[in-house]
C-alpha cells in the first residue's frame, strides 16, 4: 500500500482503518467519495448523450514562451490574475444568474490554487529557503482565514445581504497575501531554486489542481504530505460530481 494512503479504501476490502492522524475523516466520508467516483462516471456518459450540454469551469492555461521553461512563480501569479478577473466580474455581473456563475467560477479557482498550494509550494519553501519554514507556516494561516470566509462565501447567494460584504472581505484578506506571497515569499523561492527545479514545481502544481477540491473545506490538513493529499483524493469526487450541477460562465464570456 502506498504511503499515500494511510487508510485502506472500501474497494480493497470490507475492513476499513483510519490513520488516527486524520481522524476528521469518517468512514462513511471515504464511501461517499468512492460513490461519488461512480456516479460521476454514469453522469459522464449521460451528460454525454444529453441535448443540453454542461457548462464547465473556465480552464485557462498558462502558455510560457516557446523553449523557455516555466517557473512556478509565473503560474502562481497567473491564477492570481484569474482569480481577480473573477471577483471583478462577480461585482459587474447584470443580474443574480451572472453573478451565480462566476461566484462558482471564484470558487473553483481558489479552492483548488489553495490546496495545490500547500501541497507543492510550501514543502518546497520549506526546503529551499533558510528560514522557510516560518514563511510557509504564515502562508498556511493565512490561507485558513481565507478558506473561512471562501466557505462561509459559497453558501451565499447574490440575494443575500452578506453576499457582497463577504466577497470584499475575503478579496482583502487574499490580496493582503497576494501581495505578499508575490513580493515576499515567491522572489526568496526563485532565489533559492534552481529552474529545473521551479519547472519541476511549476508541472507538479498544474497537475495537483486536476485531483484537489473545488470547494472549501476549512477543518482539513493544511500542512501538506500524505494526510491532506488522502483529504484530497477522497472530497475531490464529491465536489466534482457537486460541479456538474452548478452554473458556470456561458462560453461566450470565456
Amino acid at each position: 500500500m502506498s504511503s499515500l494512503f494511510p487508510f485502506r479504501p472500501p474497494f480493497l476490502g470490507s475492513c476499513v482503518t483510519l490513520h488516527p492522524s486524520i481522524d476528521r475523516l469518517s468512514k462513511s466520508d471515504i464511501a461517499l467519495s468512492i460513490n461519488a467516483m461512480q456516479t460521476t462516471k454514469i453522469l459522464s456518459r449521460a451528460s454525454a448523450l444529453s441535448f443540453q450540454p454542461i457548462a464547465m469551469p473556465i480552464s485557462r492555461s498558462f502558455a510560457s514562451s516557446l523553449g523557455v521553461m516555466q517557473r512556478v512563480s509565473e503560474l502562481i501569479k497567473h491564477d492570481h490574475a484569474e482569480l481577480r478577473i473573477y471577483k471583478n466580474n462577480i461585482l459587474k455581473g447584470k443580474d443574480a444568474d451572472e453573478k451565480v456563475r462566476w461566484q462558482n467560477q471564484f470558487i473553483w479557482e481558489l479552492a483548488r490554487h489553495s490546496v495545490a498550494e500547500e501541497l507543492v509550494v510550501y514543502p518546497a519553501m520549506e526546503k529551499n529557503i533558510p528560514g522557510g519554514k516560518d514563511l510557509a507556516d504564515r502562508d498556511r494561516t493565512e490561507h485558513q482565514r481565507v478558506k473561512d470566509l471562501l466557505y462561509k462565501f459559497q453558501k451565499l447567494r447574490p440575494a443575500d445581504n452578506e453576499f457582497e460584504p463577504t466577497l470584499h472581505t475575503l478579496w482583502n484578506d487574499l490580496e493582503s497575501h497576494i501581495k505578499e506571497e508575490e513580493n515576499k515569499d515567491l522572489p526568496l523561492l526563485e532565489k533559492h531554486t534552481p529552474e529545473i527545479e521551479s519547472a519541476n514545481l511549476s508541472t507538479d502544481f498544474g497537475r495537483t489542481k486536476g485531483f484537489v477540491p473545488s470547494r472549501s473545506h476549512p477543518n482539513s490538513p493544511n500542512t501538506g504530505g500524505p494526510f491532506e493529499t488522502a483529504f484530497g483524493l477522497m472530497t475531490a469526487p464529491v465536489d466534482r460530481l457537486g460541479d456538474l450541477f452548478r452554473r458556470f460562465p456561458k462560453a461566450s464570456a470565456r
